[in-house]
């Protein structure tokens, strides 16, 4: 089986590098492992330090968001013709050591979407992050009856079936709640699997602000409830 991982960076310069080379060269059950860095625009030497590292890249000429950059990238994993694509930041939150549980249930045909879950073992997590995904969590629910622990985590594997089948509007950092709405109004298989995430001062300064945060909060109210 083939897999593509796929990662949007913007200004990932720093560590773009280092994330790529901790990437596993080989995985059992797979026989072919492709890294795509989908560049939204940086402005410093993503590009160059992602091909530096063996990845290919794919170029936003302007910064269009991370939720431009998610459908980029998932575009380019049905282009890949990958059997597995996983999604994962570039700031080096995510494992690399999760892959094979992250990948397992797609290779066994258990699910077409496995989420990789920061709150099913929160250590570490930042209070104010745990508190808002809860909260994030929980409207998912009420609103659109998916029972998901992290409904942000942006690392994520999907098959073939699942990117042909989602029809995805938005392009802001509600795109990854709105995966889920979409996956369930397409019958897609969802499951979940314990990640853990690496948090240091680097990644923390690059996640979303308060104000970022709340303005999601507010877009995926108004996304569940006018569909």
């Amino acid at each position: 089986m083939k897999l593509a991982i796929i990662i949007p960076a913007y200004n990932e310069g720093k560590v773009i590098n280092q994330v790529i080379h901790s990437l596993p060269k080989s995985l059992e059950r797979i026989s072919k492992i492709d890294i795509v860095v989908v560049n939204d625009g940086s402005t410093d030497h993503t590009a160059e330090e992602a091909k530096q590292a063996g990845a290919k890249v794919l170029n936003h000429p302007i910064n269009s968001g991370v939720g431009i950059a998610k459908k980029t990238l998932l575009k380019a994993g049905q282009k890949l013709n990958a059997d597995v694509v996983v999604t994962m930041d570039a700031d080096g939150q995510h494992s690399p050591d999760d892959l094979p549980n992250l990948i397992k249930p797609i290779i066994d045909n258990e699910a077409d979407i496995v989420a990789g879950s920061r709150l099913i073992n929160p250590n570490g997590m930042p209070i104010f992050r745990h508190r808002l995904n809860q909260l994030m969590n929980l409207l998912l629910k009420l609103l659109s009856k998916i029972d998901i622990t992290d409904s942000q985590s942006g690392y994520r594997a999907y098959n073939q079936s699942a990117l042909k089948k989602l029809q995805l509007k938005t392009s802001g950092f509600e795109i990854d709640t709105e995966i889920l709405i979409a996956a369930k109004r397409a019958n897609l298989r969802m499951t979940e699997v314990p990640i853990k995430t690496i948090y240091t001062d680097y990644s923390k300064s690059k996640g979303q602000s308060i104000t970022t945060s709340i303005t999601t909060f507010i877009r995926l109210i108004t996304k569940l409830i006018t569909g």
